[in-house]
């Protein structure tokens, strides 16, 4: 491991070819679960992919040429508003889509005719490898490069109102080609499921709460989150606007799990104390996610 890590630090070399490496089998993860278990089974998900296979019931290309089509005028957009870096291994990635989706569909077909089953394997599979694709620094294009640079201009929306807008409103679409319930259903299932599948990669399992405590027992707290909760502890030092008075304000951040131990402490030895109580979606360190294995 130490030997990788050196090898992943100090050779550029090695850093471009794990990408590439990267890259190519989540792209052709991506396709197989586009084909084989979301298109196969008459469904569309979000994003570009999901207008893809709208497209293709309307006029007779394949998904993965609609997928490449709809891209181009994107790419080309983003070429000149991100510049390269980005948007080269981005579109190494829409190349790639393209080909394993329709060669997959073309020589593999449906793995399972059962719609739960195309939409609950087939949302992990895409939403996976999204979740790899985004961590070594690229996109799958298409809403997600229309989503970067509408959080430009809309900086106060979130990216995640953007993609559950633009994905709600893509598989509702789909009514005009699969005209009953259930493929709208399993759409808005399949694009749930993908959604869940890219958090849990690209954040992994830590999602923790991070604890902001001011309270005059704050000797009391601190010692039992320590000791019964097992956690760091950070304490800062503030004052209050308005007595001038000088305050400790406590800092921790527990596991999900770990939350409700914690609140109980807190209630116990000073229940008129203010807590703030926040989601923390990114950690590093002892305990939780490291800087190499996110990177990596």
């Amino acid at each position: 491991m130490e030997r990788l890590k050196h090898l992943y630090y100090e050779n550029r070399t090695f850093r471009c070819f794990l990408k590439i490496v990267i890259l190519t089998v989540a792209s052709a993860v991506y396709g197989v679960g586009v084909a084989c278990f979301i298109d196969a089974n008459d469904m569309a998900t979000g994003g570009l992919i999901g207008v893809s296979i709208i497209l293709n019931r309307w006029i007779d290309f394949s998904t993965g040429t609609w997928y490449l089509l709809l891209n181009i005028p994107i790419v080309i957009y983003g070429f000149w508003k991100f510049g390269p870096k980005l948007m080269l291994s981005t579109f190494y990635c829409i190349l790639l889509t393209t080909f394993f989706t329709d060669e997959s569909a073309k020589y593999i077909g449906a793995i399972t005719h059962d719609p739960w089953l195309g939409a609950l394997v087939g949302g992990t599979i895409v939403g996976a490898s999204m979740g790899y694709i985004f961590k070594v620094g690229a996109t799958t294009g298409g809403v997600d490069i229309i989503s970067k640079a509408l959080r430009l201009k809309y900086q106060h929306i979130k990216t995640g109102v953007l993609f559950g807008v633009m994905d709600v409103t893509i598989v509702l679409c789909s009514a005009l080609v699969f005209p009953n319930a259930d493929a709208i259903i399993f759409g808005i299932i399949s694009a749930i499921v993908t959604s869940l599948a890219f958090d849990m990669v690209l954040y992994g399992r830590d999602g923790a709460k991070m604890l902001f405590i001011i309270s005059d027992n704050d000797v009391e707290i601190t010692d039992r989150l320590l000791k019964e909760l097992d956690v760091g502890v950070t304490k800062l030092k503030g004052q209050g606007a308005f007595s001038k008075k000088d305050k400790s304000v406590i800092m921790v951040v527990v596991k999900k799990n770990n939350v409700p131990n914690a609140e109980a402490i807190i209630r116990e030895e000073d229940p008129d104390s203010f807590t703030i109580i926040s989601d923390a979606t990114e950690i590093y360190g002892l305990g939780y996610k490291s800087i190499f294995a996110e990177k990596l």
